[in-house]
């Protein structure tokens, strides 16, 4: 048995290296990136490495090969947060170009140099075998499972799946997609060192583009649904040949034909990889739901002065979609905003919760002025949630880790923690889970807590939108239209919903088109039209206005707003 292992420890050995390069990919598709940059990133780590690796222990005690992992690693996360700086402002194709022409230009440059050898290469100690591969690759992986189901885990999850929406939730993208491309170049340095030192040599034409593309492959076809993706996908392709070759498969383009093949059919039939075959484990429902999150920030007493608008304006062009608006929200009030289509509703909401700048006037939230360099994820850290008139869930989250994004804001890091299995990390978690169970509960969705947010119907999906923003302890909820597609008595259990929050100190901005339910709801109404305030005040009044009633139903509209509307309906 040891003397057949023997024979395929440098097939095993492999395995192992190209998982660990797969996992630098890993790193950033978890965040929705495309990089090609994790070939140069290795060439840099591996050969920066043997401009530290000592001929014997440092100082007595510490391995060569350690010192050359460090080394490594240490120059692949500098260079990857470096390159970062210019290319993470970059999505998708334009991304993945950027990245490899990067890795060209290393490649061309190492290739220049004296002390990396050239073209020539390098020679560098026998330093790895299968222990420290199989070794280091379990490190990686450890790493990746214990950071999944943490709050860094479930960020980058949030943003690949919908930016927009993991900024409104309190998620500095900017910040979670650079940490991503680092710990990619870590990674990616680290493969670089134990390929060299298992190899005994390595040159830059090693860690050309070829390399670049091998490593994506492998890590789209073992997926990233799982954390064992990436060894899925080494496997597949690193013992496919030796399988081949077992079977008296030797004609040389008969192996390349048939990996093609396959991988072809990896992709048409399981586009979220190997690891797709996995059954994903959800995060489960805790057993009670009262736990909150502790030091939960309380909210203003009512009547205290939350967001001042003065003179805000916007346009687009030569087009005012809003003008010369002046407002006051204070705690504990319901004010509604209505107006007819296009009257710059959403526009409005969108400048108040940092989306879109002002072209004109101040916004001041929550003590913070808003000026065109703050960025939405820190008014919503201020306490500032908000659902979307065109829904934005993470659909291929379940429900509860909808929810358990939304409390972003209110929930300590725990990756450290998680690492060294510490009790307080275990803690916080089971309260965060707790208090997104009890969210979810409010809205009704307590059985629907592990169905993906795709697979619920449209109504569910608004419901949820409204959880995943309480579970931020927000103090100042903006709902955009979120009685759209409910039917009477839908809007009705979610009128009374939002009279609940309300009664609990929570500031609520609600925009919508059900007439009624605003009147039956709301404290206080403004109605904007062509992006002007035309009429401002209690429920009742302002449905009387007769500004409000041109508005809706042109001038010939006589009566109020709300028995009009019942009229058109009927």
């Amino acid at each position: 048995m040891l003397g057949v292992l023997d024979n395929y420890s440098a097939t095993i050995t492999l395995v192992a290296l190209t998982a660990i390069l797969a996992y630098s990919y890993y790193a950033v598709l978890l965040a929705g990136q495309l990089s090609l940059a994790q070939a140069a990133l290795a060439s840099l780590g591996a050969f920066g490495s043997s401009l530290a690796v000592p001929d014997e222990p440092l100082l007595g005690v510490v391995p060569p090969l350690l010192v050359a992992v460090v080394t490594g690693m240490a120059v692949g996360a500098v260079v990857a947060f470096l390159l970062g700086l210019p290319v993470m402002r970059l999505r998708g194709v334009f991304l993945a170009i950027a990245t490899l022409g990067f890795g060209e230009v290393v490649r061309i440059v190492l290739n220049n140099q004296e002390w990396t050898g050239g073209a020539q290469g390098l020679s560098f100690p026998k330093l790895v075998d299968v222990p420290h591969a199989w070794i280091a690759l379990a490190l990686v992986a450890y790493w990746f499972w214990r950071a999944g189901s943490s709050r860094f885990g479930r960020a980058l999850e949030a943003i690949r799946e919908d930016e927009l929406a993991a900024r409104a939730m309190g998620v500095d993208v900017s910040r979670y997609r650079m940490a991503s491309f680092v710990v990619s170049g870590a990674v990616a340095g680290l493969y670089g060192v134990l390929l060299a030192h298992f190899a005994r040599f390595a040159e830059p034409g090693d860690f050309g583009f070829a390399a670049a593309i091998d490593g994506l492959v492998t890590a789209v076809v073992g997926g990233i649904a799982f954390v064992i993706g990436p060894l899925l996908g080494s496997a597949f392709f690193t013992l496919l040949p030796e399988l081949q070759r077992a079977v008296g498969i030797e004609a040389g383009w008969i192996r390349p034909f048939i990996s093609g093949l396959l991988l072809l059919v990896v992709i048409l039939f399981l586009p979220g990889g190997l690891s797709g075959l996995i059954p994903r484990r959800r995060q489960r429902m805790p057993a009670t739901t009262g736990v909150a999150p502790s030091e939960l920030p309380p909210l203003p007493p009512p009547g205290t002065p939350l967001v001042r608008l003065r003179g805000l304006g916007k346009h687009y062009g030569g087009v005012n979609a809003v003008r010369d608006v002046d407002l006051e929200i204070r705690a504990g009030e319901i004010l509604g905003l209505i107006g007819p289509n296009g009257a710059g509703k959403t526009t409005l909401v969108n400048m108040v919760t940092g989306l879109v700048p002002a072209s004109s006037g101040s916004i001041e939230v929550l003590g913070v002025r808003l000026s065109g360099n703050v960025a939405a994820h820190r008014v919503a850290l201020t306490g500032v949630s908000r659902t979307f008139q065109q829904i934005k869930l993470f659909d291929r989250l379940s429900a509860l880790e909808n929810v358990l994004v939304g409390a972003h804001r209110i929930t300590p890091p725990t990756l450290l923690r998680r690492l060294a299995w510490l009790p307080s990390a275990r803690r916080d978690e089971r309260r965060t889970l707790a208090h997104a169970a009890a969210q979810l509960a409010r809205v009704g969705l307590a059985d629907k807590s592990a169905v993906s947010a795709g697979d619920l119907s449209y109504g569910d999906q608004r419901r949820l939108e409204i959880a995943r923003a309480l579970a931020a302890h927000p103090t100042v909820l903006v709902l955009d239209e979120p009685a759209a597609g409910m039917n009477q008595v839908e809007a009705a259990a979610l009128s009374g919903l939002i009279r609940s929050l309300a009664a609990d100190g929570i500031t609520v901005l609600l925009i919508e088109h059900n007439v009624r339910m605003v009147l039956e709801t709301c404290t206080r109404i403004l109605v904007l039209n062509f992006g002007m305030v035309i009429a401002e005040g209690e429920p009742a009044a302002v449905a009387r206005d007769p500004r409000v009633v041109e508005a809706y139903l042109g001038s010939e509209g006589h009566g109020d707003v709300s028995s009009q509307e019942e009229a058109s309906r009927g």
